[in-house]
């Protein structure tokens, strides 16, 4: 497999003296755009309109006056940290021209003061100075996040909102069964098909109805909860048409594009259901990870080792990563010591929680970093992880 770039230093070598650069500190109202100016003494600082056609303005207002002090300007460089906004400025600016990056916000070093100050000024000056450091090539100085295409970022989104939906039917019967406990009413099931009929029959312990605003109450609610299923079932349903499709163009032989390829490979492993199969293809897989501890560490599934003198400890997992991956490999996990106990990782982890019964929960999580690691293996070479057994194909 091909080196990726773990996007931790530039490859491109700086020449300042023809290099524009610029940082923005992204806000609701406003956006402060902090630039340095080749053969410009004074570092300009401007508040603009959250526009990009006024980030544009102001960056070729720099560039007129560089060239005016006698540079040649022949390469741009924007950066602005990950956050609400999202990643459409950066696509945006790249088709104009500009090189742009998205800086993650928490591998930018800051004071460890107890009450350090921070205004939008200081934030510009922080994100310039790792910017700088990235720009020449320093190792480790701060890491830019990888630009998903829009295509990538709306493959994300029918996993999110199913995740969302899937909360707020929680919600929505937690509530319901807890205005009926009030009445001393406990068998009540809101998810029954006939669930407003059983509500309209339904008798207190003393022998009466529902009080009238109390049974609006629950009709409301139980129209939420089914309008709430209904949009369940839609996205279910449009995810089992691309598992479909992506079946199809297997059993035809055809080359599809490499997340259908991925989610085909990843649902014949038997315990693993097109649910997973679709956050794991969408989520990590489709994103071209370097190795196998940057797979390991985008899921939070690294430790945290704490170092210092003679004291030697580990803190537990860093959870610094996607907590969709870490929580789909940790449920993956208890489910493969189940169903696929033949397998090597399984087997790996019987031995283990044999010798010691009280770090379950430990081994669950090594058990899920290594389950994820080979899983990466298999969908980017092929390589099944020993002992898995298969569906039909």
């Amino acid at each position: 497999m091909a080196q990726v770039d773990d996007l931790s230093l530039s490859l491109v070598a700086l020449d300042q003296d023809s290099t524009l650069i610029a940082v923005i500190e992204m806000g609701l109202n406003a956006w402060l755009v902090a630039g340095l100016v080749p053969g410009v003494r004074r570092q300009p600082l401007k508040k603009i309109e959250p526009e990009p056609a006024a980030l544009l303005r102001v960056l070729r207002r720099w560039r007129e006056e560089a060239v005016k002090a006698g540079g040649a300007i022949r390469r741009i460089a924007v950066a602005f940290e990950a956050g609400r906004d999202g990643f459409w400025l950066a696509r945006l600016l790249r088709r104009e021209g500009v090189e742009a990056h998205v800086i993650h916000p928490t591998s930018v070093a800051v004071s460890r003061e107890h009450r350090r100050a921070k205004t939008d000024r200081l934030d510009t000056q922080h994100l310039m100075r790792a910017f700088l450091g990235w720009l020449r090539g320093e190792p480790k100085h701060c890491q830019m996040a990888a630009l998903p295409s829009l295509e990538e970022e709306d493959a994300r989104l029918p996993g999110r909102e199913r995740e969302t939906l899937v909360k707020e039917r929680t919600r929505i019967v937690n509530r319901i069964k807890s205005v009926l406990i009030r009445f001393g009413l406990r068998s009540f099931k809101p998810l029954l098909r006939n669930a407003e009929a059983r509500l309209a029959a339904l008798r207190l312990p003393e022998g009466g109805p529902l009080p009238a605003n109390t049974l609006c109450l629950l009709k409301r609610e139980l129209e939420r909860l089914r309008l709430t299923q209904g949009q369940i079932r839609t996205i279910e349903a449009q995810r089992a048409a691309e598992v479909a499709a992506a079946k199809a163009a297997a059993a035809r032989g055809e080359r599809s594009r490499r997340e259908a390829a991925m989610l085909y490979l990843l649902i014949r492993i038997v315990g693993l259901a097109v649910e997973t199969a679709q956050t794991l293809t969408h989520e990590i897989f489709a994103r071209r990870l370097r190795d196998r501890r940057a797979v390991a560490r985008y899921a939070g599934l690294s430790g945290a080792p704490d170092e210092s003198g003679k004291r030697r400890r580990e803190k537990g997992l860093a959870r610094a990563g996607n907590l969709r991956v870490r929580k789909c490999m940790i449920q993956l996990a208890w489910r493969f010591t189940r169903l696929q106990k033949q397998s090597a990782l399984a087997q790996w982890f019987f031995a283990r929680a044999a010798a010691a019964k009280t770090l379950r929960k430990t081994l669950i999580i090594a058990l899920a970093r290594k389950l994820l690691i080979a899983l990466w293996r298999y969908v980017e070479l092929g390589v099944l992880p020993e002992g898995v057994a298969l569906r039909a194909a």
